[in-house]
C-alpha cells in the first residue's frame, strides 16, 4: 500500500473549515478487515468525486465498552495501527472521538444534525449495510437514507465481503482468534493478525535450551487461543520469521500466561523494546512434556515447521 499522510483529531473543535465538505464514514473499524477496506476505498472515490477530504469518524473507546462493558470483546487493533491502515486505504482525516454518555444519548436525528452535518459538514456519506447510529441504535441505514435525502447529502451503501460463504465482521474474526484459527482471521483481515507488546527479561530458560525467546508483556489487544504458532516479529520495521508460544509452561510447572517469540536467525538485544507479532498459522496446542529432551525435540520441529510455513506464505504473497 502507498504511505499517505493523515490528519488525526481527537477534538471536533479542531475540525477546521478546510476539512468540511467532504465524504464521511462512521464506525468502530475494529481490525480494519476486508469489509472495512472496501468501504474506505469507496469513501476515497466519493471524496474525489466531490473534491473534498475523505473523513473517517471512529470512537475511543468503542461505544460497547460503555453501554455493554460485560459483553464487549477485546480490541483487535490498537489506535495508532488503525490510523496507519486507514490512511493507507485512502483516508485524509481520522477523527478518534472520545466516546462519552453525552454522545451516546443523541438520538439518530440529533447525531446526524449535530455531528455529521454541523461539525463535520459532510456532503457525502459512505456506510455498510449493517450501520446503526444514535441512541439505542435506532438509526438504521433506511433512517440515514431519509435524513440524507432531506438535506441533499449523497449516500452510498457499500455491500460487505464474504469469505468462505460468510460475511466478514470483527466479531467473526474475534471468534476465529479465540478458537486459534489465525489462518481464518488472516483471510478476513487481508493480512496476518498482529499484536504488540514490550520485551522484558524472563527466566532465561529458552536460551539455555538453545532457543532464546523474547518475553512480551503489556499486550493491549486480543490474544489468540493458547498454543504454538508460526509467524513474524517486527524489529525496527524489519520482519523476522518467528515461532510464537502463547500460554503457560506446564513442562516446568508454570501456570502464568506468557507470550514468547523465538526469532529465527536473529542476533540482538530486544529488552525494553516494543515488538509487533504477526500470527500466520497455529502449529499445535500447549502441552506438558515428560522430559526437557522431549521438549527440545519438539521445539526443533516447531522451528522447522515455522520456517517452512512463513516462507511458503511469503512466496505466494499471502502476507
Amino acid at each position: 500500500m502507498i504511505k499517505r499522510s493523515v490528519i488525526v483529531l481527537r477534538n471536533l473543535d479542531e475540525f477546521s473549515d478546510h476539512l468540511r465538505g467532504g465524504a464521511v464514514t462512521i464506525g468502530n473499524f475494529d481490525g480494519v478487515h476486508l469489509g472495512h477496506a472496501r468501504l474506505i476505498k469507496r469513501l476515497r472515490k466519493m471524496a474525489d468525486e466531490i473534491s473534498g477530504p475523505a473523513v473517517v469518524f471512529t470512537f475511543d473507546p468503542p461505544p460497547a465498552w460503555i453501554l455493554r462493558p460485560d459483553a464487549a470483546g477485546q480490541l483487535l487493533i490498537w489506535t495508532q495501527r488503525k490510523v496507519e491502515i486507514l490512511a493507507e486505504l485512502g483516508a485524509d482525516v481520522v477523527v478518534i472521538y472520545p466516546t462519552d454518555r453525552a454522545l451516546l444519548e443523541h438520538d439518530a436525528g440529533e447525531f446526524f444534525e449535530h455531528i455529521i452535518r454541523n461539525r463535520l459538514g459532510a456532503r457525502a456519506i459512505v456506510e455498510g449495510p449493517n450501520f446503526f447510529f444514535g441512541h439505542n441504535r435506532t438509526g438504521t441505514v433506511e433512517v440515514l437514507r431519509q435524513l440524507c435525502a432531506e438535506t441533499d447529502v449523497r449516500l452510498e451503501v457499500t455491500p460487505g465481503i464474504e469469505v468462505n460463504g460468510q460475511m466478514v465482521s470483527s466479531s467473526r474474526i474475534r471468534r476465529s482468534l479465540i478458537e486459534g484459527h489465525v489462518d481464518q482471521a488472516r483471510q478476513m483481515l487481508g493480512r496476518p493478525y498482529r499484536i504488540r507488546g514490550t520485551v522484558v527479561r524472563g527466566a532465561g530458560r529458552g536460551a539455555k535450551l538453545g532457543y532464546p525467546t523474547a518475553n512480551i508483556t503489556r499486550v493491549d489487544t486480543l490474544l489468540p487461543l493458547d498454543g504454538v504458532y508460526a509467524g513474524r516479529a517486527w524489529v525496527d520495521q524489519v520482519a523476522h520469521t518467528a515461532a510464537i508460544s502463547l500460554g503457560s509452561n506446564p513442562t516446568f510447572a508454570e501456570t502464568i500466561l506468557k507470550v514468547e517469540a523465538y526469532l529465527l536467525d536473529f542476533q540482538g538485544d530486544l529488552y525494553d523494546s516494543q515488538l509487533q507479532i504477526d500470527f500466520i498459522a497455529r502449529l499445535r496446542e500447549t502441552k506438558r512434556f515428560d522430559s526437557v529432551d522431549a521438549l527440545v525435540e519438539q521445539m526443533a520441529l516447531d522451528v522447522k515447521a515455522t520456517r517452512s510455513i512463513v516462507a511458503q506464505a511469503e512466496n505466494v504473497k499471502d502476507l
